[in-house]
């Protein structure tokens, strides 16, 4: 399985739980991941986190994180049109193409492997949203594709810190 990240599981994984300078191992089991195929992030995602001028922006400009976890394939025009149509809406005005940002980039991703791609993000669920407001969790059930959150992405990984006292 390939999960592919959105990015406010990086976001809120240094902001809330793991912060880059006192949980190491979360990132290096990010990277280790990465290398070994089990997770990515496309390029349109991996643009919104490494215009960031704080560390986590430096961590993911770092050329070996970078080779790591970017997801190295093109987003398909007709897939993103897919989940825009079928996931959103078809006559979405500019200012809700503007509002959904690149979630369907991400999306569409999964799209082109659904049995083998799962997507892994911090947004709950909200069934009742329409159009722009619609969240990655209800656009990937519209589009039978598998999704996660991010503690279940960790566990399905099997993320584990080994801290010892002493």
């Amino acid at each position: 399985m390939l999960y592919l990240l959105d990015a406010n599981v990086i976001i809120d994984a240094d902001r809330d739980y793991y912060p880059l300078g006192r949980v190491p191992e979360f990132w290096e089991w990010l990277v280790h991941n990465g290398e070994a195929g089990r997770v990515k992030i496309p390029i349109e995602i991996y643009e919104e986190l490494a215009v960031g001028t704080e560390e986590l922006g430096a961590w993911v400009r770092d050329s070996a994180v970078k080779g790591a976890l970017l997801l190295d394939e093109e987003a398909d025009a007709a897939l993103v049109a897919q989940v825009v149509d079928r996931g959103y809406a078809s006559d979405l005005t500019d200012a809700e193409v503007t509002k959904i940002g690149r979630d369907p980039f991400l999306i569409s991703y999964a799209l082109a492997n659904p049995q083998g791609r799962c997507v892994v993000t911090k947004e709950g669920s909200k069934p009742g949203k329409q159009r722009a407001n619609r969240r990655v969790p209800d656009v990937c059930d519209d589009l039978s594709l598998l999704w996660e959150d991010a503690f279940g992405f960790m566990r399905a990984l099997d993320f584990r810190t080994a801290w010892k006292s002493g």
